[in-house]
């Protein structure tokens, strides 16, 4: 089952993938919450409800070829957990030792972008950097997570660019402010459902592509910290709710290690892509507030 969040007419919509159709769940499952995050919650119940639409899609709650923008699958996240450092050939580019415990750092819900929407260079820096990765979508909450029941609780995936404001990243120890400037988390377009891909999305190919040349590709499985262990770490510390998001990491080939770097600039295209989910794809520009600051 792959769900979106998506903005038509002036109005937020959930839709469910038929085919190559994207079906309104307001319209054809109007008992249905109208947030991604509250039909995740909703358990076996919402899940029944969406699968009997997708039985027998009502033509009328069809949308549009072309109408909808997409929005950030989950636009309002309790909370962003991100992994830093988690593939091991990207710390060896980045000169960090692999560490023994997740590097971990949180991201904000006003640095999400939807599929198809700039991501943005702001005016402070040119040091931009893509990092594609794999999002886990918690669905049943709680703490003290054993890692045996971990995937239990993760309700599916979704992409995200992690992009990064690198000179702001390390102007301290903390990487929170290069890691939330306004319009630089790329997340979408499509939230899998955990049944469509392998447990703890393992095996899968991660690839990401800037202006169509492959700059990153990795498996999933040369994760140090696999999903599993990462809910399991996670609640150790705090408690998981339906529609957290944990974002696992990237692997090698970031613009930073390059020589000479190789920042997003203005005009470019990044594109993430992974086996089973799809492709997220998002052009880049520059922040309004910089081109305004520019022209005063």
């Amino acid at each position: 089952m792959r769900l979106s969040t998506l903005a038509m007419d002036g109005r937020r919509l959930v839709a469910v993938r038929s085919g190559d159709e994207l079906i309104d769940l307001s319209l054809a499952a109007p008992r249905l919450p109208d947030d991604l995050a509250a039909i995740i919650a909703g358990g076996g119940e919402a899940r029944e409800a969406v699968e009997a639409v997708l039985r027998s899609p009502p033509r009328q709650a069809v949308l549009p070829s072309g109408r909808a923008q997409w929005l950030p699958v989950l636009p309002h996240p309790g909370k962003i957990l991100c992994v830093g450092l988690n593939y091991r050939d990207h710390s060896a580019e980045s000169g960090f030792q692999q560490p023994a415990y997740p590097a971990l750092f949180a991201r904000f819900a006003s640095s999400l972008v939807g599929h198809g929407a700039a991501i943005l260079r702001p005016r402070q820096s040119e040091q931009l950097d893509y990092e594609g990765e794999i999002a886990a979508v918690i669905g049943r909450g709680g703490r003290h997570i054993s890692r045996a029941a971990a995937l239990d609780h993760v309700a599916g995936y979704a992409l995200f660019n992690d992009a990064s404001i690198r000179d702001y990243q390390t102007k301290s120890p903390q990487w929170t402010v290069g890691k939330n400037f306004d319009g630089t988390g790329a997340f979408g377009p499509e939230f899998v459902t955990a049944d469509e891909l392998p447990p703890g999305a393992a095996g899968l190919r991660l690839r990401t592509r800037l202006n169509g040349t492959v700059v990153q590709d990795a498996s999933t499985d040369d994760m140090v910290f696999g999903v599993a262990e990462l809910v399991a770490i996670l609640s150790e510390a705090m408690t998981l709710e339906p529609g957290d998001v944990i974002v696992t990491g990237t692997p090698a080939g970031v613009g930073l290690a390059r020589k000479p770097p190789l920042w997003m600039r203005p005009g470019d295209v990044v594109e993430v892509e992974a086996d089973g989910i799809g492709l997220l794809r998002n052009p880049v520009a520059e922040d309004g507030a910089r081109l305004a600051a520019d022209a005063a």
